[in-house]
C-alpha cells in the first residue's frame, strides 16, 4: 500500500526552481571537498518525530491522524509505519534512519513479550532495508517515557528499575547490531534530578558510569562495532540532567575512564537550552576529538524548551558544517533530523516540505563552509592573531620551556607589545558575504 501517492521522488532542480517538492540546494551527487553531498551530509530520518509524533503538546491532544495508524492492533500499526517510513525515505532520498526501541514496536505485557514484538518488527524493517538500500545510522533506548522511569533509568533510586533499563538497553543494542546500525546513542532522558534534597548525586553518577561500562562489555561480547554516542542536554524533562553539555560529558567520561569508548551526538536545540550556540558545542567536541554525530534541528530563542523545529537558519547550518568539515567530516555519524513539524502542520505533505527545507539548509551550509575552508578565511586570521606563540617567548610557553620565574624576568625586561583588534564585525561581514555569494 502506498501512503504518499501524490508525491514522487524528490529531485534536485536548482535554486531557480519554484517546485515545493524539489531540492533547490541539495544535489546528492554533487562533489564538495572530495565527496558527494550525500556522503558529506549523511542525512537520516528520525523515526519518532516523523512517524510517532501525533501533534500533541502540554495544552492539547494530537492533531495528526495518519493513514498508517488506522489499524486497531498496535502491531499492525507498527508494521504499517515501517512501510510508510521507507516509502517516505525513498521518495525524499534519505539514506539513513534512527530509532528508539519503543518507536518501532509497542510494549507488551512484560519484557519477554516486548522483546518478541521488537523481533517481529525488526524482521519487517530488514525486508524494507534490503528492498531500498536504506541503512540504520543509529539506535537507542526509550528509558524515559514509561512511568517506571519516573526517577530515572541508570540513575534511578530503585535498583530493579536500573536492572530493567539494563535489560532494555541490552535488547536495543542487539537490535541495532542486527540492523547494521553504525552507532548506538545514550540520551539521558530522565538521568538527572529535580531537587538535591532527596538525591545522592555521587551514587547516581557512579551507577550511570557502571551502566555505560556494562554496555561496553556487552558490545565486545556480541561483536557490536558501532560507535557509542552520548547526547548532551541540560534540562527538560528533569530540571538538571547529568549530561548538561559537551564539556560536562567530557568531564564525566574522563573521570570514569570512558573517554576512549564514547563520542558525542550534538543537538542544536540542546545547545540552545544550555545557553550555548550550536557551533560552540560542535567546536568543543571537535577540538577534543569526540565529534561523532549530529541531531539537526533548531530551537526558538524566545522559548525555553526543546521545540525541535526543522533547521532553516543558513547562518547556523554554515557554522555547523564548518566545524564538521574541520573535524574531517562524518565517518560513522551523520545529520539526523531530530525535528518535528509544527502542530498546525498536520497534513502528510508537510513532512516532505519540512525535510526538503532542512536538507536544503544543510546543503547550502555545506557549500558555504567548504568555500570558507578552501579560502582559509578564518584559519588565516586566527593564525595571524596567535602569531606571538610561534616564536620567541610565546614559543617557549607553548613548548613548556619557561615557568613563573622566567616569565617574570621576561616581563620585567620587555613589558608587553600592543594588542590588536579582534575584528569581530569584519569577520561577521565576511561570513555574511560568503553566505550570500557562494555558488
Amino acid at each position: 500500500m502506498a501512503y504518499f501517492e501524490g508525491v514522487g521522488k524528490i529531485n534536485y532542480e536548482g535554486p531557480e526552481s519554484k517546485n515545493p517538492l524539489a531540492f533547490k540546494y541539495y544535489n546528492p551527487d554533487e562533489i564538495v571537498m572530495g565527496k558527494t553531498m550525500k556522503d558529506q551530509l549523511r542525512f537520516a530520518m528520525s523515526y519518532w518525530h516523523t512517524f510517532t509524533y501525533m501533534g500533541n503538546d502540554p495544552f492539547g491532544v494530537g492533531t495528526m491522524f495518519r493513514p498508517w495508524d488506522n489499524a486497531e492492533c498496535p502491531m499492525e500499526v507498527a508494521k504499517a509505519r515501517v512501510h510508510a517510513a521507507f516509502e517516505f525515505m525513498e521518495k525524499a532520498q534519505i539514506p539513513f534512519f534512527c530509532f528508539h526501541d519503543r518507536d518501532i514496536a509497542p510494549e507488551g505485557k512484560d519484557l519477554a513479550e516486548t522483546n518478541a514484538r521488537l523481533d517481529e518488527i525488526v524482521a519487517v524493517i530488514k525486508e524494507e532495508m534490503a528492498r531500498t538500500g536504506i541503512k540504520c545510522l543509529w539506535g537507542t533506548t526509550n528509558a524515559f517515557s514509561n512511568p517506571r522511569f519516573v526517577h530515572g533509568a541508570g540513575t534511578s533510586c530503585n535498583a530493579t528499575v536500573f536492572a530493567y533499563a539494563a535489560a532494555q538497553i541490552k535488547k536495543a543494542m542487539e537490535v541495532t547490531k542486527e540492523l547494521g546500525g553504525e552507532n548506538y546513542v545514550f540520551w539521558g532522558g530522565r538521568e538527572g534530578y529535580e531537587t538535591l534534597l532527596n538525591t545522592d548525586t555521587g551514587l547516581e553518577l557512579d551507577n550511570l558510569a557502571r551502566l555505560l561500562k556494562m554496555a561496553c562489555d556487552y558490545a565486545e561480547e556480541i561483536g557490536f562495532t558501532g560507535q557509542f554516542l552520548i547526547e548532551p542536554k541540560p534540562k527538560e524533562p528533569t530540571k538538571h540532567q547529568y549530561d548538561t553539555d559537551a564539556a560536562t560529558v567530557l568531564s564525566f567520561l574522563r573521570k570514569y575512564n570512558l573517554i576512549d569508548k564514547f563520542k558525542l551526538n550534538i543537538e542544536a536545540n540542546h545547545a540552545t537550552l544550555a545557553m550555548h550556540t550550536f557551533q560552540h558545542e560542535l567546536n568543543q567536541s571537535r577540538i577534543n576529538g569526540v565529534l561523532g554525530s549530529v541531531d539537526a534541528n533548531q530551537g526558538d530563542l524566545n522559548l525555553g524548551w526543546d521545540t525541535d523545529q526543522f533547521p532553516t537558519n543558513i547562518y547556523d547550518t554554515t557554522l555547523a558544517m564548518y566545524e564538521i568539515l574541520l573535524a574531517g567530516g562524518f565517518t560513522k555519524g551523520g545529520l539526523n533530523f531530530d525535528s518535528k513539524v509544527r502542530r498546525a502542520s498536520f497534513e502528510e505533505i508537510d513532512l516532505f516540505y519540512a525535510y526538503i527545507a532542512g536538507m536544503d539548509a544543510f546543503a547550502r551550509g555545506l557549500k558555504v563552509a567548504a568555500k570558507l575552508i578552501e579560502d582559509k578565511v578564518f584559519e588565516n586570521f586566527i593564525s595571524n592573531r596567535y602569531a606571538s606563540y610561534k616564536e620567541g617567548i610565546g614559543k617557549d610557553i607553548v613548548e613548556g620551556k619557561v615557568g613563573f620565574k622566567e616569565l617574570e624576568a621576561y616581563a620585567m625586561k620587555n613589558g608587553i607589545t600592543p594588542n590588536v583588534s579582534g575584528r569581530q564585525e569584519l569577520l561577521e561581514s565576511i561570513l555574511n558575504q560568503y553566505i550570500l555569494e557562494t555558488k
